[in-house]
């Protein structure tokens, strides 16, 4: 099966994936993966981490209790970095350092209508970054709509770890989203 995906990807059968999407795809259908693979689901509003106990999946809860998880990020004022219900929590007291909904960005020039129109309606700033993308910025600092997936991503990974009781060492994601073209190659500069 790997070797038959592997050309199937060479052979532009997947022209949508990006070649760093297509070899971690390979390699978690290879047969080397050793321990638990987790699924995610990276949602614009809410994301999910689910793991296979045999041959049933299992959503698994998080800190709080809950099956989804808010994909939210909140920087306070210490420059702690707060993810979840615990940076949803405080939005009302620190809006402009909360930042949701990126997931829409990825991929967006800063100059894009869409974007210009975002700006009026969201607490925190829209930037453009050095390369003309909109970028959102909290406490000063400037980041990219993939690193705020990213800081998302890894509290799932968390939540699973804790969930499984030790580290987890290989994840798959899903994105379903409606973006420009250029926000597929976005996607693999998710942290691992």
């Amino acid at each position: 099966m790997y070797t038959a995906l592997s050309r199937s990807v060479r052979s532009s059968r997947f022209p949508s994936m990006s070649s760093t999407v297509a070899r971690s795809s390979l390699r978690a259908m290879s047969s080397k993966v050793n321990g638990p693979v987790i699924g995610i689901d990276l949602g614009t509003t809410n994301s999910c981490v689910s793991v296979m106990e045999g041959k049933v999946p299992r959503v698994i809860e998080n800190a709080e209790g809950g099956r989804t998880t808010p994909s939210v990020v909140a920087f306070s004022k210490d420059g702690e970095r707060l993810v979840g219900q615990p940076a949803k929590r405080q939005a009302v007291v620190n809006s402009a350092n909360t930042l949701y909904a990126t997931k829409r960005l990825i991929g967006r020039k800063f100059k894009d209508a869409e974007v210009q129109g975002d700006i009026n309606n969201v607490p925190f700033k829209i930037v453009p970054a050095p390369n003309g993308d909109a970028w959102v910025q909290a406490q000063g600092k400037d980041y990219s709509p993939s690193q705020i997936g990213g800081f998302v991503v890894q509290k799932m990974k968390e939540t699973a770890a804790a969930y499984l009781g030790k580290p987890v060492g290989h994840a798959g994601s899903y994105l379903l989203f409606f973006f420009p073209s250029i926000s597929t190659s976005s996607l693999a500069r998710f942290p691992s």
